[in-house]
């Protein structure tokens, strides 16, 4: 039994161990018997002489299969799941080629190839490929082949990650995906980020498509501070996107840019870096109403519930088309959205559930979708509102509500005087941006 888009709800100390030790072992379980890799290794004579690739995307030489990174994963067996992205219809077959540091043996496993069921109706998926490697070395590389045999000196090899554990973690990473689009949301971007550091946030990664040259200068700014780590996202050299999460039919090939891939590539990038990874967009802030920050709120969730590793916060819309604007600063030359100004935000819809962003441990999480994961060790908690919000300030969900309709709420108002303060520094240390108060 693995976990999908469970959740956990009240149940006493003692019943949620043993619950979660259960689960463990039913999922456990399920990993050996279904999906995991069942096919013999065998060994072939060769040298793996193919060119080292490090791109964010490359493609397989059917030209429809595309590699992001292959990550070590030992958490049930020793195995190396492949994040890739696959036309879920047609690709049947593809084989993993593993070289020994020393000798000249290939060994060579036949992958299974699990795609993710969060597709959305778009011909194209994220999907893991799933291969055991030799019990008797640490390959450094894998390469990928549709037969399971032949000349592999030509074939581009991949290197594996998450071999190597980081000494000490940090707190909190943060994955962005994706910027598209000329992204020129100057303003916001940076409020958002402001907002991320004074909460608990070490690092941001963004899968980045475009952006504005402007933008491009405030992310050489926070890239220089080492905040900010960009992940080149060029995904529309390979497949037709859409701006949308659903498949409308118009010949587009995968979803949003892409950004289901993106997510997963991004939690086993972070796996052993980081103690927890948020998942939301740059637009979005997981905001606390009990605690000061992340790090405070997440030690008493964590307290409350030990074997709990994805907690989910209720999105809620702040249309960044109703004002609040009594004495917050207007930095009216900067592009973008002021999210100050804000705080007033859409009360719930009885017939709409409202989404979720995530606050996860990378190291519990197998698969995840944008609103929720799709697998994982353990169970999912939704995180009452009254101990935090994803306070989303964005274009109205309700467009005809009446200002007497949205309910007041600023708690994003309690760091105005700090937030004001840091986003005026930037400004001033950005040469394109100095002066723009």
């Amino acid at each position: 039994m693995i976990c999908f888009r469970r959740k956990a709800y009240l149940v006493s100390a003692m019943c949620l161990g043993a619950f979660a030790g259960m689960l463990m072992l039913s999922y456990r379980r399920t990993q050996k018997d279904s999906f995991l890799p069942k096919t013999v290794m065998h060994k072939s004579k060769g040298f793996c002489t193919g060119q080292i690739v490090n791109n964010s995307i490359s493609t397989l030489s059917d030209n429809k299969t595309f590699v992001l990174a292959p990550y070590f994963d030992n958490r049930v067996k020793k195995l190396i799941r492949t994040i890739g992205i696959v036309p879920h219809k047609e690709v049947k077959k593809v084989y993993c080629l593993f070289c020994c540091p020393t000798g000249d043996d290939i060994y060579i496993s036949k992958a299974v190839i699990d795609i993710h069921k969060d597709r959305f109706g778009f011909p194209y998926a994220a999907a893991d490929l799933l291969c055991m490697e030799p019990t008797d070395c640490d390959p450094q590389y894998v390469s990928f082949s549709w037969f399971p045999q032949g000349n592999t000196g030509l074939l581009p090899r991949f290197e594996i990650q998450n071999r190597k554990i980081a000494d000490s973690l940090m707190d909190f990473t943060m994955c962005i995906s994706t910027m598209f689009g000329d992204y020129n949301n100057v303003l916001q971007f940076i409020q958002s980020m402001e907002m991320y550091k004074l909460l608990g946030v070490q690092r941001v990664v963004i899968y980045k498509n475009s952006c504005s040259q402007l933008m491009e200068k405030v992310l050489e700014f926070y890239m220089a501070e080492g905040t900010v780590e960009i992940v080149p996202w060029p995904i529309t050299a390979y497949l037709s996107v859409s701006t949308e999460w659903f498949y409308s039919h118009d010949g587009t090939q995968i979803g949003y840019y892409g950004q289901i891939a993106a997510l997963n590539d991004c939690i086993y990038r972070n796996m052993y870096r980081s103690r927890y990874v948020l998942l939301n967009d740059i637009d979005e802030i997981i905001l606390p109403n009990q605690h000061p920050d992340w790090k405070t709120m997440m030690e008493d969730l964590q307290d409350q519930n030990p074997e709990i590793g994805v907690f989910l916060f209720e999105n809620h819309i702040f249309p960044n088309t109703v004002f609040t604007s009594t004495g917050i600063p207007s930095w009216d030359t900067v592009p973008g959205v002021n999210i100050l100004q804000h705080v007033l935000r859409e009360p719930d819809r009885k017939e709409v559930i409202n989404p979720q962003k995530m606050i996860v441990n990378p190291r519990k999480v197998v698969q995840t979708s944008v609103h929720s994961v799709l697998q994982a060790f353990g169970e999912s908690l939704d995180v009452p509102m009254d101990v935090a919000i994803t306070y989303h300030c964005r274009t109205p969900f309700q467009p005809d509500l009446p200002r007497e309709s949205l309910i007041r709420d600023t708690t994003l108002w309690r760091y105005s005087s700090s937030l004001i303060s840091r986003v005026n520094q930037v400004l001033q240390n950005i040469p394109s941006l100095k002066g723009k108060r």
